[in-house]
């Protein structure tokens, strides 16, 4: 190791050349690398859903989970199935082992589920089959509202949401609140009479129209050419034109034994966003996407689209998950910064100025060389990786201030900087690395935590591993170089060497090493007192730390075949009991949870859930002396 360490110190030319290159590549790879709130790991949890509109819940048990559950539940590697029957659609949530590889686990469930359509009711749409993923959370909300009519507000928003969804960063941009448009025949029961019609002979007339109809193929010199009627509905006045009956040479159309006009499905659910009526868009970033640039491009459709738009339409943004990961890097940032004043400072306080200057560039040299790894290995940053790097701040100075004092005390013996550097790397190359080696052993049991809760926790080992080997290579390899190179030993001519017999802290050591049996029994007993205090008085274990919430979520729960006006009255009515709690910033409120298919958070939301309201509270900097008592 010695000679290794030989032929590094006599290229410094060579390896200050290397240390711009990897901060160069650090400092790019943290501008370029994806930031995203939650880790993308492979969660074996599948949701199938599969509406019915009008279906009962006793109803969708037996007709829609009956055949699902005989279907699924002989899968290889399923642990838990759970079904949900509910008013309007039946959902299976599968549970799989941690093990298994979830594209040919989610094509397999594909697969089953086309065999047992066919056992379906005629009247069930096509069923849903979703992989549970947290980073598929939606990343921002864009809400449309405004005193106008629901036609106008439909239009806005569906142009709305074709804009969004053109961005390359945007996975979906799913509306809520928004009805289906549909053109609706109102049958004259007397004009019928008249013309001799039944009502059957109009219904067959529709359905025979609207369709693309395969009228073959013509072969000609130049190739071969496909032939289509076309029969689509294009215009309203499409819809008039339908022959239904021919009497003669007079042809009986559907517009003249009916009304047609433009309207919209039934309402099925509603969106409301801070009590007022409105329709919102999802927006779900792309796996892998810089959550940040993702939100920015995102606000910056939207204000460029919207901004002719009328004054009685309002667009508001809510549940910007890149908010919380812009401000944990701005206090990484800031931890940075203070972390390296304070090293400085209590380095120039012990060692002195030049000390601390070497001390202190190590930090951000250890940070750059740790997102360049990073982006290498094709992580990430998330919440994990950040609270990673938050927590080695303090660790990874060790080493530096190590190898910076023993490389200070030899040239205050007179050794030229070279030497003095060069022999602190080698006398001090063992101690370091074991340090930082036990420090790395104490979080490699983290790698080895089972299930989904062990994949998003081992960003948090991997992460300090990755910073704390940067720290020792910053340590041992880049500082020693870069102090050896500069400067000579002038500042220290004339300095007087203290002994360490002559400081508190070796008088302090020199004393109890002569009384090494009363300093044993002083640490058995303090040891004693530390464990009886803590287990007398320590307030239990959590998962995670308390802290105050930045959003919350209400269910309202009933029982019974409620129609969605009654819903809606409950729902307005906790509603109303919210909006007048200080400490609010944003209410997001709606109906009919997951009928459909969505899996977000689905196992924490109750059976007999009729509505949720998403609540996102003031911020910190925002709020007044008092004003968040949510």
């Amino acid at each position: 190791m010695n000679k290794f360490i030989d032929i590094l110190h006599s290229q410094p030319r060579t390896i200050i050349t290397l240390l711009l290159a990897l901060i160069i590549g650090g400092i790019y790879s943290y501008i370029t690398i994806p930031k995203e709130s939650n880790p993308d790991i492979d969660i074996p949890v599948f949701y199938v859903s599969v509406p019915q509109p009008g279906i009962s819940s006793q109803d969708s048990e037996r007709l829609i989970l009956r055949p699902l559950e005989n279907k699924l539940k002989g899968m290889d590697g399923l642990k838990q199935i759970q079904s949900i029957g509910a008013e309007d659609y039946g959902a299976v949530i599968l549970e799989f082992d941690i093990k298994i590889d979830n594209e040919k686990t989610l094509a397999d469930i594909r697969s089953k589920i086309s065999e047992v359509e066919s056992e379906l009711p005629d009247e069930a749409k096509e069923p849903k089959v979703v992989e549970i993923n947290f980073a598929l959370i939606p990343s921002i909300i864009v809400t449309v509202s405004g005193n106008v009519p629901e036609r106008t507000l439909n239009k806005y928003a569906n142009n709305l949401q074709d804009e969004i969804e053109e961005l390359d960063s945007v996975l979906s941009a799913d509306l809520a609140g928004a009805r289906d448009e549909m053109v609706e025949v109102i049958i004259d029961t007397s004009k019928l009479e008249s013309y001799n019609l039944t009502a059957l002979e109009l219904i067959n007339a529709i359905n025979q129209n609207n369709k693309v109809v395969s009228a073959g193929a013509v072969e000609s010199e130049n190739g071969k050419f496909s032939i289509k009627v076309p029969g689509l509905f294009k215009t309203i006045q499409d819809v008039y034109s339908i022959p239904v009956k021919r009497n003669g040479d007079i042809i009986i159309t559907l517009g003249e034994v009916a009304e047609i006009k433009r309207t919209y499905a039934d309402q099925n659910d509603f969106s409301k966003f801070n009590g007022k009526q409105a329709i919102s868009i999802e927006v779900v970033k792309r796996l892998g996407v810089n959550i940040i640039e993702n939100n920015k491009n995102v606000r910056l459709v939207v204000d460029n689209y919207t901004k002719d738009w009328p004054d009685v339409i309002e667009v508001d943004y809510s549940f910007d998950q890149s908010t919380n990961i812009f401000e944990v890097l701005k206090s990484l940032e800031a931890a940075i910064l203070t972390a390296v004043v304070l090293v400085m400072i209590t380095v120039i306080a012990v060692l002195g100025v030049g000390p601390a200057l070497l001390v202190g560039i190590g930090i951000p040299i250890t940070f750059t060389i740790s997102f360049l790894i990073v982006n290498l290995l094709g992580m990430t940053v998330n919440i994990m990786v950040l609270f990673g790097l938050v927590l080695t701040v303090g660790m990874l100075v060790d080493g530096a201030i190590v190898i910076v004092e023993y490389s200070k005390k030899l040239t205050e013996r007179g050794s030229p900087r070279r030497d003095a550097f060069l022999n602190a790397s080698k006398r001090m190359f063992w101690p370091i690395v074991a340090s930082t080696g036990t420090t790395l052993a104490a979080f490699l049991p983290m790698l080895l935590w089972p299930g989904v809760a062990g994949q998003f926790m081992s960003y948090l080992p991997i992460m300090v591993i990755i910073v704390l080997s940067s720290a020792l290579a910053t340590a041992l390899i880049f500082i020693p170089v870069i102090g050896s190179v500069g400067g000579d030993n002038a500042d220290n001519a004339g300095q007087k060497i203290t002994n360490y017999d002559e400081t508190l802290y070796g008088k302090v050591v020199e004393t109890v090493i002569r009384r090494p049996f009363v300093v044993l029994i002083s640490a058995l007993v303090l040891g004693y007192i530390i464990m009886s205090s803590f287990v007398k008085f320590n307030n239990g274990v959590d998962y995670f730390v308390d802290q105050e919430p930045e959003e919350a979520v209400i269910f309202i729960s009933a029982r019974g075949n409620l129609s969605l006006y009654e819903s809606k009255k409950m729902i307005e009515e906790v509603e109303a009991v919210v909006l007048n709690v200080p400490g609010i910033e944003n209410i997001n409120t709606k109906s009919k949870i997951d009928s459909g298919g969505s899996p977000a958070d689905q196992q924490d939301v109750p059976v007999d859930a009729i509505g949720q309201i998403s609540i996102e509270l003031l911020d910190f900097e925002k709020e007044k002396e008092g004003e968040r008592d949510f």
